[in-house]
């Protein structure tokens, strides 16, 4: 709602500032907030429920809880301050033309979004400011570079490989060091109508509803806010510190724990709960802690996974069509197949496949996956065995995901479905959904846990249970094909079917693959799928060898 009749309002001689908080749910290391304030006489900050800001357009409740638990923080923050969060709902455009004219605003900042979706909304803002005479202040804040600039660094294209970005980047600098909150003394204004007009409102009324079973029997509890997000900044650097101590680095990922409690970061840096340049300096702050000296910044994995980050919002920048097959330049238009009865059992996690299962079913109950889950999915859903379109991954982690981003998580299932980014990653075995869950679960402890029909199946059969003696079944209290679905594909089979597609395609799409954006080596392909550093040692390996490499992490 606009804010019509507000007792809020401004002299005419006064500067009147309001913050558009969008993807910056955060007080530290807010260039564009700390903007807002300087100079200013009165401050207003302000989040508008537009439908599709945070990308809540077809977001499912998980995603949602996070969010208003984000900015149910930050209301708190402001009113330790003296002040409070005013939210409104509707168009975004209209919404902010009411507030310029009935506060008497004389500027306003917002973060800029690096994605190309949200180009179109923010030069309507700009066009906005343009006719009402108010200043406009848009600073970057979501990435460590800003993409644009990136670009024109090489040259006015976006660097096609990874290595080549890192090149780039060390030409412009090292990320700049992170602000400290700002100064809101005597500069929050609360409105007598505060309560009525301008607070928060309950999830009902935002239209929506948790879709899953008992969501408050999550075993991993992932909670929005700046102050979550400093908690598990603080105790996921330690763990990174024990992992700079043992000689290695990202233990995220290098050993990663599919039921340990929540120690990933990114549902945080996507709405802005922390800050990327905070997170960055932190884990190098860290390095020199342990290490005793500094890291040479992008070069060294330390920091790997948010240059890849930035990598893929730079690919999207300025690629409108990124999200999709059909007229995206950097993505090979792979004939894939359809099959509306396949995609439903991959999202429901009925599959057959005790690991994909698991993985979806944690994805639907608790909007979170490991990025082992992640590239298990989205291998097994396209190259790997069913080929269906990397659109119909994106569009189902769209639904659940926290930390759901348009940049990377396209970036990512185009990468593993050989569409771009990819080249030397050419293996559909590399995923066995058998296999690699037995080596990533080997306790058998996730599937038992987002599985649990399978709990009492004996480790033997619990990644294959269609080799289940019926006894076995039977004592298990599920049968195959009755209690748990049979598996809907052979996996021995559709990989060397998918194989063979990949065949033909690298025939019928030789000048496309000149052209294709891909990893500048196997080293790199390695290091995105995280295999150890002897394994990234420049040393030619098999397919099998590979396979075996990944599934060992």
């Amino acid at each position: 709602m606009a804010p019509a009749g507000s007792e809020i309002m401004a002299k005419s001689d006064k500067v009147v500032a309001v913050h558009w908080f969008r993807q910056d749910l955060r007080l530290h290391d807010n260039p564009a907030l700390c903007a807002a304030l300087d100079g200013a006489d009165q401050f207003y900050p302000v989040f508008i429920f537009d439908g599709k800001v945070a990308s809540s357009e077809n977001s499912k409740f998980h995603r949602m809880r996070f969010l208003h638990e984000s900015l149910e923080c930050l209301d708190a923050q402001f009113q330790s301050f003296g002040g409070r969060l005013y939210t409104f709902q509707g168009g975004t455009t209209r919404t902010l033309e009411n507030i310029c004219e009935e506060w008497g605003v004389t500027r306003l900042t917002y973060q800029e979004e690096p994605e190309a979706i949200w180009k179109e909304r923010d030069d309507n803002v700009k066009h906005l400011c343009e006719k009402l005479g108010v200043e406009r202040i848009a600073k970057t804040g979501h990435t460590l570079w800003n993409p644009h600039d990136i670009i024109e660094c090489n040259g006015g294209t976006p660097p096609l490989t990874y290595d080549i970005f890192t090149h780039v980047t060390k030409l412009m600098g090292l990320p700049n060091k992170p602000l400290e909150i700002p100064d809101f003394t005597n500069r929050l204004v609360v409105a007598q109508d505060f309560e009525s007009k301008f607070k928060l409102p309950e999830y009902g009324s935002l239209g929506f509803r948790e879709e899953a079973k008992a969501p408050d029997n999550r075993f991993n509890k992932w909670k929005g806010g700046e102050d979550e997000a400093l908690k598990l900044m603080h105790l996921r650097l330690k763990v990174e510190e024990v992992a700079f101590s043992s000689g290695y680095i990202l233990p995220n990922q290098y050993l990663p724990e599919l039921c340990a409690p929540p120690r990933s970061l990114s549902a945080h840096l996507k709405f802005g709960c922390l800050s990327v340049k905070r997170f960055y300096w932190e884990i190098q702050q860290a390095y020199v802690k342990v290490v005793g000296r500094e890291s040479n910044g992008v070069e060294l994995g330390v920091v790997a996974q948010l240059i890849w980050r930035e990598f893929f919002y730079t690919m999207s920048a300025q690629n409108l069509k990124y999200g999709q097959i059909e007229g995206n330049r950097i993505c090979l238009p792979i004939p894939w197949y359809t099959n509306a009865e396949f995609e439903e059992r991959v999202e429901m996690g009925r599959t057959g496949y005790p690991f994909v299962d698991a993985i979806m079913n944690q994805l639907r109950l608790e909007g979170w996956i490991h990025h082992v889950g992640r590239h298990m999915v989205a291998s097994y859903l396209t190259r790997g065995d069913l080929w269906l379109s990397w659109e119909v991954g994106v569009k189902i982690f769209e639904k659940y995901l926290l930390d759901y981003d348009w940049s990377i998580c396209a970036g990512n299932w185009m990468w593993v479905s050989s569409s771009a980014f990819e080249k030397a990653l050419d293996c559909p075995k590399c995923f066995d959904p058998v296999k690699y869950g037995q080596r990533m679960d080997p306790n058998g402890d996730y599937v038992r846990r987002y599985v649990p029909a399978l709990k009492k199946y004996p480790l033997k059969y619990l990644f294959q249970p269609w080799l289940a003696p019926a006894k076995v079944q039977q004592d298990a209290g599920c049968i195959v094909g009755k209690d748990y679905p049979a598996r809907m594909n052979d996996h021995k089979v559709s990989a060397r079917e998918c194989n063979s597609h990949m065949d033909q395609i690298r025939k019928s799409m030789v000048d496309q693959l000149r052209q294709h954006c891909a990893p500048s080596s196997d080293k790199e392909t390695r290091q995105f799928v995280w295999l150890p550093d002897h394994m990234a040692s420049g040393t030619k390996c098999s397919g099998d060898d590979l396979c075996d490499g990944i599934a060992g992490l």
